[in-house]
C-alpha cells in the first residue's frame, strides 16, 4: 500500500502544481487584457489625432494655395475654377 499512497501523493502534488500554474496563467492573462486594451485606447487616439492634424494640414494648404503663393499658382488657378464651377452650378439649382 505505501508504493500506491506515495504514487498518489506524487500525483497530488503535480496536480497542486498545475493547478498553481494556471492560477498564475490566469492572472497573467487578465494584465495581458487590461494592456493590450490600453494599448489599443491609445492607438485609437492617436489615430484621431493623426486624423485631426492631416485635416488641418489639409486647410492649411488649400488655404495656401487660395492665397497665390509663388510656387503654387498653377494650383491656386486650378482651385479657383473649380470653385467658380461649384458657385455656378449652386446657382443653376437655385434657379430651377
Amino acid at each position: 500500500m505505501s508504493k500506491i499512497e506515495t504514487i498518489v501523493e506524487a500525483l497530488e502534488s503535480k496536480i497542486s502544481k498545475v493547478l498553481n500554474r494556471q492560477q498564475i496563467l490566469k492572472l497573467e492573462n487578465v494584465k495581458l487584457k487590461s494592456a493590450l486594451e490600453q494599448s489599443q485606447s491609445k492607438l485609437l487616439a492617436k489615430d484621431l489625432e493623426l486624423e485631426a492634424w492631416q485635416d488641418k494640414y489639409n486647410t492649411l494648404k488649400m488655404a495656401n494655395t487660395i492665397l497665390g503663393s509663388d510656387n503654387d499658382k498653377r494650383e491656386t488657378k486650378l482651385k479657383i475654377n473649380t470653385l467658380i464651377r461649384e458657385i455656378d452650378h449652386c446657382i443653376s439649382q437655385l434657379s430651377s
